[in-house]
């Protein structure tokens, strides 16, 4: 079952909308207001979200850029604003589609149903298969990583990360190219956070994650995942 995240303040307009989701057979869930809403977000497990240009806090605009930072869920704007300046910026900041209020609610359900078929087929569609490092396994199909057999909790960060190193084994990756692909080259944004992301990875994948003999530090440059037989 589809979990859709509505972030809107009018609290009668978010109701009405779950109810019809609901009945087409969506899980919903509502926060009415901005910083709920990035929460939720945050904590991830939704296929779609709706969210609503203006709101209390953070507006919609900030939540969707945030949300593209880390992750690939669907947005579908919700707005009272129909200007061509506004739905190009909404779309430029990654959201999937655009309903100018008010709307109609089988037309809302057929945006929804929409945007998750292009996203399914999208998924879908990306290179399937495996790759190995030793006992580092990760299987692109299932979305998933196998540490020695065991499968390994990885947020959607740590999983490009690691996908980039196993693709390039024995390699130095420049910083502002792991940067540019798992970031989409939002650089500044995201420069500071490279090395968090990296030592968390590391506690996943590493022995000893305060000796790393995997992701190893290339200084100058950035890191360099080390495969077997190729370490110095």
């Amino acid at each position: 079952m589809k979990k859709i995240l509505i972030v809107e303040d009018e609290r009668p307009l978010a109701e009405a909308v779950a109810f019809n989701l609901e009945k087409e057979g969506f899980r919903v869930d509502i926060a009415l207001d901005g910083e709920s809403g990035w929460r939720r977000c945050r904590e991830g497990g939704y296929d779609l979200v709706l969210l609503d240009l203006m709101l209390p806090g953070i507006d919609g605009m900030e939540i969707c850029r945030r949300l593209r930072r880390e992750s690939d869920t669907p947005v579908i704007m919700l707005t009272a604003k129909d200007s061509d300046l506004d739905k190009i910026l909404g779309l430029e900041l990654g959201a999937d589609d655009y309903v100018t209020k008010p709307f109609n609610m089988r037309e809302l359900v057929a945006r929804v149903r929409a945007v998750l078929r292009r996203s399914g087929e999208k998924r879908a569609g990306k290179e399937e298969g495996t790759l190995r490092a030793g006992d580092v396994v990760l299987d692109r199909e299932r979305h998933e990583v196998t540490v020695s057999g065991r499968v390994v909790e990885m947020p959607l960060m740590e999983y490009r990360l690691l996908e980039l190193f196993l693709r390039h084994p024995g390699k130095a990756l420049p910083r502002e190219y792991l940067i540019s692909q798992a970031w989409e080259g939002d650089y500044y944004a995201q420069s500071k956070t490279l090395d968090v992301h990296i030592r968390r990875l590391r506690e996943k994948v590493e022995e000893d994650p305060a000796n790393p003999r995997r992701i190893v530090t290339v200084r100058g440059v950035g890191y360099r995942f080390e495969a077997p037989g190729e370490e110095a």
